[in-house]
């Protein structure tokens, strides 16, 4: 079973740029880490989790899908050989404060990226990223 670990969340200043990275390791036997679509979701207080951005897992031509309200702001990168996936966030606002979990799901489509957090079966523990006015 896939272990996901999140990592570089932490406080900043609105305006300013984040990335987040999601290290994976311990794959369901007969599987890499370039057999899972992986994505960022987030639950800000109060609020339900959200979808952020998901990305496909071929490592060549990857497909991504963004949220409307982070798009044109956040960028997402995989490295299949060092088993990680980043989320660059720019511009952040007070709003994108929250929990940011990474999850990820095996596919056989190597073009696929969801938006549906019904499809993701691992999922991190989160980091909370915090965006000060």
């Amino acid at each position: 079973q896939v272990r996901l670990v999140e990592s570089g969340g932490g406080l900043v200043q609105a305006g300013t740029s984040l990335t987040l990275s999601c290290k994976a390791s311990g794959y369901t036997e007969g599987y890499t880490f370039s057999s899972y679509a992986t994505g960022w979701f987030r639950q800000a207080p109060g609020k339900e989790r959200e979808f952020v951005g998901g990305i496909s897992r071929a490592g060549g031509q990857t497909q991504t899908k963004f949220a409307a309200s982070v798009k044109g702001r956040f960028t997402l990168s995989r490295d299949n050989a060092l088993n990680t996936v980043s989320l660059q966030m720019s511009s952040l606002k007070p709003e994108d404060t929250a929990v940011y979990y990474c999850a990820a799901f095996i596919t056989h489509s190597p073009y696929y990226a969801s938006d549906d957090a019904r499809e993701y079966d691992y999922w991190g523990q989160g980091t909370q990223v915090t965006v000060s006015s």
